[in-house]
């Protein structure tokens, strides 16, 4: 049995799916982004002493923005109703870990939201230490759970349990 997929048409060309048929479903996704740093850098954190200022609460609003926006960032991406989207931050030993959640109620799920958001509020958290840590590199970018949806739900089944903020 192969696979056909979506967002290429019958001549190979992109294209966005219509989903003027599906149903709307109730759908929600988790995914993860690891910064791995310095101790230095998240001690920095942890006592709110870098100079750009509260990392913890700008990444946060990074990640929610991004969920909001991913419509205009990755072609062929719908433009979905929000309903939830949550950012927490959570130190491990060697870095801190991103856990994004994101919820809809849409003809498409919200994988992509979940995974932009994790992955944007990585990035601020490089910006915003790049002048203590320049060695820091985003790892363990992923979906770890979705619900919803035609294919049922999905749960990766090797998640890490960091340590809460």
């Amino acid at each position: 049995m192969s696979q056909r997929l979506t967002h290429i048409d019958q001549t190979g060309a992109a294209r966005m799916v219509d989903v003027g048929e599906k149903p709307v479903t109730h759908s929600t996704a988790t995914a993860e982004a690891f910064v791995r740093c310095s101790a230095a850098f998240i001690d920095a954190i942890r006592n709110n002493a870098l100079k750009k200022g509260d990392l913890l609460g700008v990444a946060r609003i990074a990640g929610i923005m991004a969920a909001k926006g991913v419509d205009r960032l990755i072609p062929l991406c719908h433009t979905l109703p929000i309903e939830d989207a949550r950012v927490e931050l959570l130190f491990e030993t060697e870095g801190v870990c991103i856990i994004a959640f994101v919820a809809t109620s849409a003809k498409t799920g919200v994988e992509m939201e979940a995974l932009t958001a994790a992955t944007i509020a990585a990035l601020t958290v490089i910006d915003m230490g790049k002048a203590l840590d320049r060695s820091m590199s985003i790892e363990r970018v992923r979906l770890l759970e979705k619900t919803g949806g035609r294919r049922g739900d999905y749960r990766v089944s090797d998640t890490s349990n960091p340590e809460a903020l």
